[in-house]
């Protein structure tokens, strides 16, 4: 049932995806403006976000007549134009900056924890990928998740700017990655 392979590579996956080390500038900015992060909100809110379009996604999807494949390979766009803002440091796709809620909740947990990147990638990974190596893969993401988002004043004094910038590159370039692999896996199917 678990294939740990597939659970490293998910995890690997969801974590690049999630990036949760490159928005700490974001997340401190927020801890800042709010006065502080409700970290287990945050995450248990993610979490709801996660799983249940894991489970309830594709539902969705035949509500609106499409099919994984069409899906997976919107997915891989939306990944693709992550990976190029992480490698080249620009800003494509932004937040609304008038979003009304908790910080913990809007933005952090919806869209920057658990945004529209994230919900693709795991409709995309459901398509390969055992449910239950998903789901485990889901976990270990929140977990570390939930520790950023408590150690986050500790993180910027120890990391720095220009150790997130490095980071940011390197897994934009495995998010690159990710997207031509889920690319080239289902253009044949459609």
């Amino acid at each position: 049932m678990f294939n740990f392979k597939e659970i490293f590579s998910v995890t690997l996956i969801l974590f690049s995806v999630i990036d949760i080390l490159g928005s700490i500038p974001f997340i401190i900015t927020i801890r800042k403006r709010e006065g502080r992060i409700q970290a287990e909100k945050a995450t248990i809110i993610s979490a709801a976000l996660m799983v249940g379009f894991l489970f309830l996604g594709q539902s969705i999807l035949k509500l609106f007549g499409l099919d994984v494949a069409s899906f997976a390979l919107a997915g891989a766009i939306v990944i693709f134009i992550v990976a190029m803002e992480m490698i080249l440091g620009i800003t494509l796709i932004k937040d609304d900056p008038d979003a009304k809620g908790s910080g913990s909740i809007v933005p952090l947990a919806f869209p920057l924890i658990a945004g529209a990147g994230t919900l693709t990638t795991i409709l995309s990974l459901r398509a390969v990928y055992q449910e239950a190596n998903i789901l485990v893969g889901i976990l270990f993401n929140l977990i570390f998740v939930y520790l950023v988002l408590r150690s986050s004043v500790w993180l910027e004094r120890v990391i720095g700017k220009s150790g997130f910038a490095v980071l940011r590159r390197v897994f934009g370039v495995i998010l690159l990655a990710i997207a031509v692999k889920i690319f080239k896996t289902h253009a044949l199917a459609l």
